[in-house]
């Protein structure tokens, strides 16, 4: 059965708390009848410090869509080597042993997608398949998953790289002021994570083994969550609607953990999406479990915002970075949520592998190597 192994997780180094996020906006939109209410929606999403990709004063200029998606080329180029190398490491891999990449990204555009890069930069072997995911916003770090779930199923000896790149401060629009726009500018924030995949597992190496998964579409709600594209680029719109859909997503979860004769509020462990406090209050209230099992949900939210597709990822590796490791056996569900309103889910089992052998392939750490004129 496939293995996702350990998630590696990069934030940029600049960054901004939530007192300056609100001091920003009351400068930003002083007098704008909305204020007050965005004002205390941001406060009560719990997002203590965000990170971006520039210093806040460039973050808060718009040099226009084209130099914002040059911009984006160049920060993922310079960012994403880093961590696919440790991602390979941790599942004990080389470049040359992935058939398969996943890039999912909603916060620019390239084409041909950044796979083609990597695969001209990083050692990938040329018949290696590409699959750049960019319209599933939030849920498409579930959806990465998915996928190289399935993939393995059809290729069992295969194995998958993840990847996802997300630079949310470059959709950042000045002259947006509707609460949901006010809200977004203090909900999310810049990651890039990669995690790998392998058919088969691999000796030595602890990791979910993936079993089950699948994706529900709420019917009629695909104009909650969109982007309107304009001149200046991506604008994010939010309906005041989709905090409450867990509501009807629960018993999707419940009947997904039950077909696999699981009960879906007695797992041992819970990857969520952390698209804000009540998507995960409400959650643990449907299933019927305490807010604490959203525990690493909780703490990418309060410590990187909401990271969109890399948030399932960073919260995974939160759980195998606590102290105190999972039995194996240990049961799980990974969900993502986003534009859709479309959630992706999967059941896995914790599996902690032994020891690897003198006579297994040794896996080193690679040596620095020039990207894009950096060093990783």
């Amino acid at each position: 059965m496939p293995i996702l192994h350990k998630p590696s997780v990069r934030v940029p180094e600049y960054t901004i708390t939530m007192e300056e996020t609100l001091d920003f906006a009351r400068k930003a939109h002083a007098g704008k009848p909305q204020l007050p209410l965005a004002l205390r929606l941001i406060e009560n999403t719990g997002v203590q410090k965000r990170h971006l990709v520039q210093p806040i004063e460039k973050t808060l200029n718009h040099p226009g869509f084209e130099e914002r998606n040059r911009i984006y080329e160049t920060e993922s180029k310079k960012r994403c080597p880093e961590v696919i190398e440790e991602a390979l490491v941790n599942a004990r891999l080389r470049a040359e042993d992935i058939d398969a990449i996943i890039y999912v990204s909603c916060t620019g555009f390239l084409m041909p997608s950044l796979t083609a890069w990597l695969i001209n930069t990083m050692g990938f072997r040329y018949d290696t398949r590409q699959l750049p995911i960019a319209q599933l916003g939030c849920a498409a770090g579930g959806a990465a998953i998915n996928r190289a779930h399935d993939f393995c199923m059809a290729h069992p000896d295969s194995n998958v790289l993840i990847v996802s790149c997300e630079l949310c401060s470059l959709c950042y629009q000045p002259d947006a002021d509707d609460v949901g726009s006010l809200l977004s500018d203090g909900l999310f924030g810049d990651a890039v994570a990669a995690a790998v995949v392998r058919g088969r597992g691999g000796r030595g190496v602890t990791g979910v083994q993936l079993e089950r998964n699948a994706s529900y579409l709420i019917p009629n709600t695909e104009e909650w969550i969109s982007y309107a594209v304009r001149d200046t680029g991506f604008h994010f719109q939010l309906d005041r609607r989709v905090p409450g859909t867990m509501e009807p997503l629960a018993p999707v979860l419940r009947d997904l953990a039950a077909g696999h004769g699981w009960d879906a509020g007695a797992l041992d462990f819970y990857i969520i999406h952390a698209g804000g406090p009540r998507i995960l209050d409400d959650l643990a209230k449907y299933l019927g479990v305490d807010r604490t099992v959203f525990r690493h949900s909780w703490g990418t939210l309060s410590e990187y915002g909401n990271i969109a597709s890399a948030v399932v990822l960073d919260a995974l590796r939160r759980r195998f970075e606590e102290p105190g490791e999972l039995p194996s056996g240990a049961t799980g569900m990974i969900a993502g949520f986003g534009p859709g309103i479309t959630a992706e889910m999967a059941l896995g089992t914790w599996v902690a592998e032994p020891a690897p052998n003198t006579q297994e392939r040794p896996v080193a750490v690679p040596a620095p190597r020039q990207y894009a004129g950096r060093t990783a």
